[in-house]
């Protein structure tokens, strides 16, 4: 299944297109800080896999917290693990994005378009609140990722999760 899954490039015609989440393809070291409404925070190693999908159509990422060194064989480690499934639309001209977390029990579809000099990907919770995720200080080896949430239309927000991801060699 991963071999009918797994592609090696973008499909030709699209990419320019896809260059935008394309430029992630590879594998991430990310340090994640997880805000907690108390004020506090907590620290995490996590790692978060890029690669070419569905005939080089789509990317598919994997992300893992706390990454799979830090993890004990055999234990049911705390923490999170999930993927997404991200493809351009020409008819929005804009990228659809789904996060699968199975630990928490996420199904999230975001719209994705670059702003400015960021990438911002626009949801919902099924509780209604509004998220965004947003890819910023892009380099070639280096990103900063974070996740908002909103609860009134965006008058106020809360940072709920922050992330400073490194290329793996």
């Amino acid at each position: 299944m991963i071999e009918v899954l797994r592609a090696s490039a973008p499909l030709p015609e699209l990419a320019e297109k896809l260059r935008m989440f394309g430029q992630f393809v590879g594998s991430w070291d990310a340090k994640v800080i997880n805000y907690k409404p108390d004020g506090s925070n907590q620290i995490v190693e996590a790692e978060w896999h890029f690669g070419w999908v569905l005939e080089g159509r789509a990317i598919q990422d994997v992300w893992i917290a706390p990454k799979r060194s830090l993890r004990v064989a055999g234990e049911n480690t705390p923490g999170d693990y999930g993927a997404t499934i991200r493809f351009y639309d020409a008819k929005i001209d804009a990228w659809r994005s789904t996060w699968i977390g199975p630990v928490k029990g996420y199904v999230i579809p975001f719209i994705a378009r670059q702003i400015g000099d960021e990438i911002v990907l626009e949801g919902k919770l099924e509780s209604g609140i509004a998220v965004k995720w947003i890819f910023s200080e892009i380099k070639k080896e280096s990103f900063r990722w974070r996740s908002l949430e909103s609860a009134d239309g965006w008058t106020s927000q809360n940072k709920v999760q922050e992330m400073f991801c490194h290329r793996t060699s």
